[in-house]
């Protein structure tokens, strides 16, 4: 049954069960004379668009090709983002064996980037399709007596390889067992000063330990550990000179060159920028929850205190904790104090690019920071273990939050722009520093001269106390005064100040000045230059108590009280990672690198100062001797050779020495 609406329009009757419904029936006679007006309008279109002669005779005729290709590669868009992406790795395979095959070499840091990328990609494509059978393989180890049982043995294991190992390492260097013994000198003084002796979980501070040792290992001990990690370095300083287009564009090259400020300062800015690009695209961030899941699952840790101490291996102690910022208020006093000892035992990505551009070794100093994570959490645990129950156990750990930037050109220029503040900052705290120590050293003097006390400064005074300390951290005795005097700024003063100091004594042996002068050293020995940057790595110094408490306080305002309460412990349990650390870089330290020939070396022309000059110098001068005549003679390599006494006379115009008289 139809029937007609009010503007000619037919519209069907509406039918229930067979039973005529008048009321949707004028419902939609309603509707119908509403878009009548329409249809009569679109008609009307319609005809006006047929009547033009500059529109095509069929519109939508024209558009149905265009329609059905977009409808087309809508139903097998995944189809195409594969080829594409085929494409693309094929493209990428042949300029990647291009670039191998023109020159392996120069093409090392392209495989190693290759190599990384597709480790990923398997480890991701494991867990994603193979999560559920592991997990069904490891069921068996659910069981608690087998789990004891394999705790146990791995314990177990673990002692007697130590025991074997420092027997069979140190048989040659026993100088390495003081290392040793000065870790087990500041565990015991910290578990002296710890706040809960017997909750102390021994698990967490042997793993911590354990993870650092062999990382360690790995670093400074395996030749492709090292050579990974030097090669690492070396990339890293490649990639800091980019640094001086733009400052010297803005600054000239001759300040660049000469100044400080205009040196080492513009490198924050350009590692802020970076930072926060890598933390735009999520790289940070996926870095850091993978590490955070692998301390959190071997040391027992819970999620946002391991997350925290993670995140401070690459920003620093203030901006560490706005990764956790929402579970901050409901942590544990164990918690915050490890959030708290992380900050101390780390320094920031950012700051690490400046002192790489001192001259500092970039590998030890990436090395140290690493090693700083598993430490730091292990001691923080033994200075303050946890007693209460703690509300992030979960083993999924915490999801860390992508940035704010709506681009990768707004991530960059708010990571430059946040780099300033740290610079001025910087900047500030050495002038500030630097004065007051000048200051100190200038009044103490002159109380030192009252009773004839001649040439007493803060140094000596550090030199003199912690002398002891650094020679239990593996430093050789007639290198311990300048070890100490510079741990000894750096826990008073500022980091910074501290690796300025360690960096002009490395130039000095560099440039081959004497080792004595006046009875005074000039320089230190390179294992104590690298367990020096090692028990340097850290922002533990009094200056960041203020830092720590203004960051800490203005997150969580209402545990101030708590905060307050655990800041000092936090900063000597920081403090004692860097020279634990230091401690592990001296067991594990060996010379590396093939001696210089002296004998070839002394026999080419040589007339500058340099480090080997005077290593072959000093040897040269050993094995001669005057025996009462005018004529040197000469023993051991130098015995015979027409041009040892060439050589020494060279040796005489460049060093002093008894032979040379």
């Amino acid at each position: 049954m139809e029937k007609t609406s009010g503007r000619g329009s037919i519209a069907p009757a509406s039918v229930e069960n067979g039973v005529e419904n008048p009321g949707l029936e004028l419902m939609e006679g309603v509707n119908t004379e509403a878009e009548g007006p329409k249809r009569i309008e679109e008609g009307t279109k319609e005809h006006s668009m047929r009547d033009d002669p500059r529109l095509p005779s069929h519109p939508r005729k024209n558009l149905q090709p265009f329609t059905k290709a977009r409808s087309f590669f809508k139903r097998h868009a995944s189809l195409f983002k594969r080829i594409l992406l085929g494409l693309l790795c094929l493209a990428y395979a042949a300029y990647f064996l291009a670039a191998c095959i023109l020159d392996f070499h120069r093409a090392l840091a392209l495989l190693v980037i290759t190599c990384l990328v597709i480790f990923f990609l398997i480890c991701h494509f494991l867990k994603k399709h193979l999560s559920k059978k592991m997990t069904r393989c490891l069921k068996p180890f659910k069981n608690s007596r087998l789990r004891l049982w394999m705790k146990w043995l791995l314990t177990g294991v673990s002692v007697v390889g130590l025991i074997l190992w420092l027997a069979l390492d140190t048989a040659q260097r026993p100088e390495q067992l003081i290392s040793f013994a000065g870790i087990c000198m500041f565990i015991l003084i910290l578990f002296v000063c710890s706040k809960h002796h017997r909750a102390v979980c021994w698990r967490t501070v042997f793993w911590g330990l354990g993870l650092q040792f062999v990382f360690g290992i790995l670093v400074i001990r395996t030749d492709p550990g090292f050579n990974a990690f030097q090669w690492l370095g070396n990339q890293i300083q490649i990639f800091l000179s980019y640094t001086v287009a733009g400052s010297s564009f803005v600054f000239g090259d001759t300040l660049v060159q000469n100044v400080f400020a205009f040196q080492s300062l513009p490198i924050i800015i350009f590692f802020g920028c970076v930072m926060s690009i890598l933390y735009y695209l999520g790289l940070v961030q996926w870095v850091v929850e993978k590490i955070a899941w692998f301390l959190q699952i071997t040391m027992g840790t819970t999620a946002a205190e391991t997350l925290a101490v993670a995140g401070n291996i690459f920003v620093g102690m203030t901006e560490a904790p706005l990764l956790i910022r929402p579970y901050l208020e409901d942590m544990t006093l164990s918690e915050i104090h490890a959030v708290m000892t992380g900050g101390f035992a780390t320094i920031a990505g950012t700051v690490m690019g400046a002192f790489i551009s001192f001259g500092i070794d970039a590998s030890s100093l990436i090395s140290a920071s690493v090693m700083a994570a598993p430490c730091a959490l292990a001691l923080s645990k033994l200075v303050y273990p946890e007693v209460e129950q703690s509300k992030f156990k979960s083993k999924e750990g915490v999801k860390m939050p992508r940035g704010k930037e709506r681009n990768i050109l707004e991530a960059a220029s708010n990571g430059a722009t946040d780099a300033i503040g740290l610079v001025a900052n910087v900047a500030a705290n050495l002038v500030a520093f630097l004065a007051v120590l000048a200051f100190l050293n200038a009044t103490l003097t002159w109380l030192g001269e009252l009773v004839d006390i001649h040439r007493l400064t803060f140094q000596v005074i550090c030199s003199y106390v912690l002398r002891p300390m650094i020679f239990m951290m593996g430093v050789e005795w007639a290198d311990c005064p300048i070890v100490a005097e510079i741990v000894g700024v750096k826990f008073f003063i500022n980091e910074f100040v501290a690796y300025q100091q360690l960096s002009q004594y490395k130039n000095k042996r560099l440039s081959g000045v004497e080792e004595w002068i006046q009875g005074e050293k000039q320089w230190i020995s390179v294992k104590a230059e690298i367990i020096a940057t090692f028990s340097l790595c850290g922002f533990a110094n009094l200056s960041s108590i203020g830092i720590t408490l203004g960051g800490l306080t203005s997150m969580i305002p209402q545990r101030k009280s708590d905060l307050c309460k655990l800041v000092v412990r936090a900063l000597f349990t920081g403090a004692c990672v860097s020279l634990i650390s230091a401690c592990m870089a001296g067991i594990l330290y060996v010379p590396r690198g093939a001696e210089t020939d002296c004998v070839s070396f002394l026999n080419s022309s040589f007339t500058n100062r340099t480090y080997e000059t005077y290593v072959c110098c000093r040897e040269l001068f050993q094995s001669t001797s005057l025996n009462g005549t005018d004529l040197p003679t000469f023993s051991g390599p130098w015995e015979d050779k027409e041009f040892s006494a060439t050589a020494l006379a060279t040796c005489c115009e460049l060093y002093t020495s008894t032979v040379c008289a």
